[in-house]
């Protein structure tokens, strides 16, 4: 996954207190999938920083976004629609469906490469949606990578369903627990743009990250002890 393909808190509504513990947003998905801590940062912690890839991102959203229905191929397509289950807990919002004969076909656009599968588990979870909202059967949909102007077909098989819902608890108990899962520290960090808030590097040695917090809470001395001290 690309450091472009973070979404803003405000990318998908956020969910409110009372619904933290029930629905999980479809963006979360991926980035749990990618990164635990980055998933908690952006959707406990609502951090987001911005840097290049994240920029990239959003020009590459612009038409997405814009709700524009032009057809895609040929075909009906309607781009930023809402999507939610209630069943399993999860909302957010589509780049684009298409129709292919009466059947939606999510398109998710990412403006980088294709990265392991990332991000097939959040088109996973669109699918999981759209098949509750519209009451159909969706078997395949697509990933649609910039950098390389191909799509990636996806084709949701049990196991893909299964590991989309199974993070998709994980993501739940996350936001019950309030707690920031540990920093990796690995070569996915450096493109990241929330390494200034993770801090990587520190929080993950944990030898290191005693030392300074031994050398950061040293407690002082009240002003009447600094005075018996003096007159010793």
């Amino acid at each position: 996954m690309d450091d472009d393909d973070v979404a803003q808190p405000d990318a998908e509504a956020a969910p409110g207190a009372e619904d933290d513990a029930r629905e999980v947003l479809l963006s979360a998905i991926e980035h749990y999938s990618y990164c635990p801590r980055q998933c908690a940062l952006i959707h406990v912690e609502q951090t987001y920083e911005e840097n290049l890839f994240t920029m990239r991102g959003k020009i590459a959203h612009e038409r997405v976004d814009s709700g524009d229905d032009t057809p895609s191929r040929g075909r009906p397509t309607e781009r930023g629609l809402p999507l939610w289950s209630d069943i399993h807990g999860l909302r957010g919002k589509s780049d684009a469906v298409e129709w292919h004969e009466g059947v939606p076909y999510p398109v998710e656009y990412k403006s980088g490469r294709r990265h392991g599968p990332h991000a097939d588990l959040q088109l996973c979870a669109q699918a999981i949606c759209l098949e509750e909202m519209f009451g159909v059967a969706v078997p395949i949909g697509a990933l649609y990578y910039a950098a390389t102007r191909k799509r990636h077909e996806v084709i949701f098989d049990g196991e893909l369903r299964r590991r989309t819902l199974e993070i998709a608890e994980s993501i739940r108990a996350m936001h019950a627990s309030q707690r920031l899962p540990e920093a990796p520290n690995d070569a996915r960090c450096p493109n990241c743009s929330l390494i200034n808030a993770c801090m990587p590097a520190v929080v993950g040695q944990r030898k290191r990250l005693q030392t300074l917090q031994v050398a950061l809470f040293v407690p002082q001395p009240l002003a009447s002890e600094k005075e018996a001290q003096t007159h010793a």
